[in-house]
């Protein structure tokens, strides 16, 4: 028998480039989904390569006003064109990225019999504890959807107390992937002890909490190197506290990177260090190291540790001293990190974008008439 063939409707009221996490994770979603076409509802200006995962893309053309008092009228004027769009592309499945958002919240009010699976993606959840607007909104997605998808247990915990534990039954956790066959390895694995080569990558903001990367160098016993690669608020910040703990020769800042350059300049570092401090959806980018051979320095967070566990060297977030301890232990320990990049390449491969891709779509088919 054929497999049905899902017509799915999505999208992120955002730039349509690979500008953070869950841009670069759609695009490789849907461009791993057999059997799909995908309409992708997204803005101006549109990455023309990032597009080719989608069958169709439209720009959404209401102006976007997400805060303050004119966000009531903005909402119910993207519902109607969201609504117009509906009747004309006719899906099977719509699938909500970011649960409360406000084009969620846009599907939520126009899909009709249509069913939805709301992705959960972290700002979202984030926006949610801190506001009770935006929690209005997670809980009026949540109850249109047939299905919430969340990439960990520990992040679906976190949505099931947010929505008064109303939608249990519908919480289901799929892991995020990456594509695995493009990760690549570096030629000569490293040898004996000593200094590290770090890196970290990723938005340069309080929540990811750069600074204890750049606090626990100035308080290693060994003169291990950072290289952060990435842009946001706290980008001067960082640069002005590294100059100030004299850390200029071991702190070098690099601009945000496409993903095929960092994917090529990975396997050239000893150690990915990743330093979020308080909500993380999923870390997909500490897969992305491990891919690449590199063991891990985390912190210990609830759904970190579930990708991860033993699989790398967990420390207190936001701790740069217990960082500085994990760091110090890896660079001394050379058997151990040939062991962690063993553990590392093998974690890995648990998460293909292939498996995330078959599953979501399984998903969908079971809610779908």
């Amino acid at each position: 028998m054929a497999a049905k063939f899902l017509n799915i409707l999505t999208g992120i009221n955002r730039t349509s480039a690979p500008s953070s996490g869950s841009m670069i994770l759609v695009n490789d979603l849907y461009g791993a989904m057999p059997e799909t076409h995908t309409t992708f509802l997204g803005r101006e200006p549109v990455d023309q390569v990032w597009q080719t995962a989608f069958g169709q893309l439209i720009t959404l053309s209401t102006t976007k006003r997400p805060h303050g008092p004119g966000f009531d009228p903005y909402l119910d004027e993207l519902t109607r064109e969201v609504g117009a769009l509906i009747e004309t592309i006719q899906p099977h499945a719509i699938h909500a990225q970011y649960l409360g958002f406000a084009l969620s919240q846009a599907f939520a009010r126009t899909a009709g019999n249509i069913p939805i699976i709301a992705i959960a993606h972290g700002p979202d959840i984030m926006a949610a504890e801190h506001s009770a607007r935006e929690r209005e909104g997670l809980n009026e997605v949540a109850a249109a959807s047939a299905a919430i998808v969340a990439p960990t247990f520990a992040f679906a915990d976190r949505i099931d107390r947010l929505t008064g534990q109303r939608f249990t039954d519908r919480l289901t956790v799929i892991p995020w992937g990456i594509h695995l066959r493009h990760a690549r390895l570096r030629d000569r694995p490293p040898t004996g002890s000593g200094p590290l080569s770090l890196v970290h990558a990723g938005r340069l903001d309080d929540n990811k909490s750069t600074i204890t990367a750049v606090e626990a160098l100035a308080l290693t016993h060994q003169p291990h190197h950072l290289t952060i690669i990435g842009h946001g608020i706290r980008r001067e910040h960082l640069e002005q506290r590294a100059n100030e703990l004299g850390l200029q020769e071991r702190v070098h800042f690099d601009p945000f990177l496409p993903r095929a350059e960092l994917w090529r300049r990975l396997p050239n570092f000893d150690a990915f260090v990743f330093t979020t401090r308080g909500m993380e959806a999923f870390g997909l980018v500490v897969i992305e190291a491990q891919a690449h051979g590199l063991p891990v320095a985390y912190s210990d967070l609830p759904g970190v540790r579930e990708i991860l566990g033993s699989t790398g060297v967990p420390y207190i977030p936001g701790d740069p001293r217990s960082l500085a301890d994990a760091l110090d232990e890896m660079g001394r320990d050379h058997h151990h990190r040939k062991a962690l990049t063993k553990a590392a390449l093998n974690n890995a491969r648990r998460y293909d974008i292939i498996t995330t891709g078959r599953r979501l779509r399984e998903l969908t088919l079971r809610v779908t008439p």
